[in-house]
């Protein structure tokens, strides 16, 4: 084979395989790429283990807030209110850890038991009025959900006055915050278990399929029996509990109850279900792919922070990352619609 046609055929090759790739898995293994390229060029620190180890803790929570943000965005709704729920579980349980551990400094266990439950009550039921709003009454998930993220974050304020929330048994954040075990933080293995379950939820049971159903076609689901009101219902008060364990967690982790806590959390997690390849439009979208996907932002946050790069570009570089994978995520609809053809 002549030289010239040997060198023409290799970037054929490389472009067609890099097609594939991307109409495959989307534009993350492409952004991870480039991230860990610029950042270990930056800072000798980046790729170290403990470093690593410290970024897998420190996305865990977003991990959390985004696979419920998935099972919204699946159904094609999406989730503005995970900031604010956060922020109120985080007050709420403070408040009754705090207020029940003052009164019997003993009463570790129970002031523990009593501040999570109230806080995933009470982050679930942001939940519940959302879902009632968009799967009873149809409203735009956009509205119900900036409105409900209005009222949680008022809530959140009028109980605190703006000033955290003190006073909490430290057994609570040794254990949830700065605990570990077999050497590895609390938190990770709490996500881990998240992942296993939800990854389980979507892929092996009826319930998990229908999420797919609905958001590929609300109508034709409903001529099939299945029961749409209810999953609209069901994939809000999952993301809303989701979050409401996050809220523990980080609650745990600032060893306060805070109620300007999570505002980020809601841009954050859409872009990581975006950069993990779960479509706008819904009925398409991978846990594992999402998991990365808020890996990859924790990378690209712990790498500006080596960097040294100010908080506020941080924010101007996340909001160009999502309109990078939107963009992305366009280009791969059609790629496959032109494949189907």
């Amino acid at each position: 084979m002549p030289v010239e046609a040997v060198s023409s055929t290799i970037p054929r090759k490389v472009v067609s395989s890099v097609q594939r790739i991307f109409v495959k898995v989307g534009v993350l293994p492409f952004l991870l790429v480039i991230a860990i390229i610029i950042f270990t060029t930056l800072s000798d620190n980046y790729l170290t283990w403990r470093n690593m180890l410290n970024v897998s803790r420190q996305s865990t929570y977003l991990i959390i807030v985004a696979i419920g943000q998935m099972i919204v965005l699946l159904t094609g709704g999406f989730d503005l209110s995970v900031g604010s729920i956060i922020a109120l579980t985080s007050v709420v349980s403070a408040t009754v850890m705090s207020a029940v551990y003052g009164a019997n400094n003993d009463a570790v266990a129970l002031a523990i038991v009593l501040g999570v439950l109230a806080g995933l009550v009470v982050g679930s039921f942001v939940g519940v009025l959302n879902g009632a709003g968009v799967a009873l009454f149809d409203v735009s998930p956009f509205m119900m959900t900036l409105g409900m993220s209005s009222v949680a974050f008022g809530v959140s304020l009028f109980m605190t006055g703006g000033v955290p929330v003190y006073g909490l048994p430290p057994q609570y954040s040794d254990i949830f915050g700065f605990g570990d075990l077999l050497n590895v933080p609390t938190p990770i293995w709490v996500t881990l278990g998240i992942i296993l379950i939800s990854y389980l939820r979507l892929n092996w049971t009826k319930t998990g399929r229908y999420f797919y159903a609905v958001g590929g076609n609300i109508k034709a689901s409903a001529l099939s029996g299945i029961n749409t009101k209810y999953i609209l219902f069901h994939v809000y008060v999952l993301s809303a509990a989701l979050a409401a364990i996050a809220g523990l967690l980080l609650t745990a982790r600032l060893e306060t109850g805070e109620a300007n806590i999570g505002a980020s959390f809601p841009l954050e997690s859409i872009a990581a279900c975006v950069i993990g390849g779960v479509s706008l439009r819904g009925g398409v979208g991978r846990i594992e792919n999402v998991v990365l996907g808020a890996i990859f932002i924790g990378l690209v946050q712990n790498g500006m922070n080596l960097a040294r790069i100010e908080s506020y570009l941080q924010i101007v570089v996340l909001g160009i990352l999502l309109i990078v994978a939107v963009i992305a995520d366009q280009l791969r609809q059609r790629y496959v619609a032109v494949l189907h053809d």
